[in-house]
């Protein structure tokens, strides 16, 4: 997809939250690297790719900061989130049109873009976030909560010892291990598609490195946001430069990097399922 590098553009994502998801991104990415050799340690590409971060013991140390980088980012998210909705009275963050909190217009969105796939019906009138991106929102939150507790207990076996009992081990390293696995794989097939690879974003959306659309391509996708606004007296308060040929660029060598490491590992994990399940 073309980025218009003149006309009007509107912001969608402040820095603060594009800035948050590079590091999320380049978490994920680092863990499933370092986790999946432990996972797969019998398969050549497993003991290949745990000799990139110094073998195995390597890879354990730079999953685990990671993991803690990862933990923390998503805890000071949290936090800010409630800061501003308590503090700061930012009422709309737990409901209304810019909220990612699963509201019932997302059930009828739902329903209407299935009827649109079969020519049953027109496309719906998505708003701020679609009912997909606030699945991959709260999706990261409930997977990072679940595996980083999980993570912590197998991090700290002997502190964890003295309040939980011995099989909660066994528990916590099924946990980690089953839902990481989901995550790579909702995350590198339906995120994916989703965001980057679908008609009319393929190679990728640069919304979350750019920060910014044209006016055409929020009227075109979010009909229902753009009508709100014009309601509203119009979107010019959120009119911003268009982005500079540097930030795309950036942003474009950024998400085919992480594209490609992504594809790349669940193909290797495909193959490796296949391989033993025709064993």
């Amino acid at each position: 997809m073309t980025v218009q590098t003149s006309g009007r553009h509107v912001r969608r994502f402040d820095r603060k939250a594009r800035l948050l998801h590079v590091v999320l991104m380049t978490c994920f990415l680092g863990l499933a690297a370092t986790g999946l050799p432990l996972l797969f340690s019998e398969e050549g590409w497993g003991r290949a790719l745990a000799l990139l971060f110094g073998g195995f013991r390597g890879a354990g140390v730079v999953h685990r900061i990671l993991g803690a980088t990862l933990l923390a980012a998503m805890i000071g998210h949290v936090v800010d989130v409630l800061w501003r909705a308590l503090v700061k009275g930012e009422r709309g963050l737990f409901w209304g049109p810019t909220s990612m909190v699963p509201q019932p217009r997302d059930i009828t969105d739902l329903i209407g873009q299935v009827r649109w796939f079969v020519g049953r019906g027109p496309q719906p009138r998505f708003e701020h976030f679609t009912y997909w991106e606030k699945f991959d929102y709260w999706a990261v939150l409930w997977g990072t909560a679940l595996m980083g507790v999980a993570g912590l207990i197998l991090w700290f076996p002997v502190a964890a010892s003295r309040v939980l009992p011995g099989w909660s081990f066994n528990l916590a390293l099924f946990v980690h291990g089953a839902e990481a696995t989901l995550a790579i794989g909702f995350i590198f097939v339906v995120h994916f598609f989703n965001g980057h690879l679908r008609p009319g974003k393929f190679p990728m959306d640069l919304v979350i490195f750019t920060g910014t659309v044209s006016e055409a391509e929020l009227r075109h996708e979010r009909r229902g946001e753009f009508d709100r606004l014009m309601a509203a007296g119009g979107v010019e308060p959120l009119m911003v430069a268009p982005p500079a040929s540097d930030t795309i660029r950036r942003g474009r060598l950024i998400g085919t990097a992480g594209l490609s490491i992504g594809i790349a590992l669940i193909v290797l994990i495909i193959y490796a399922v296949l391989r033993q399940s025709l064993a």
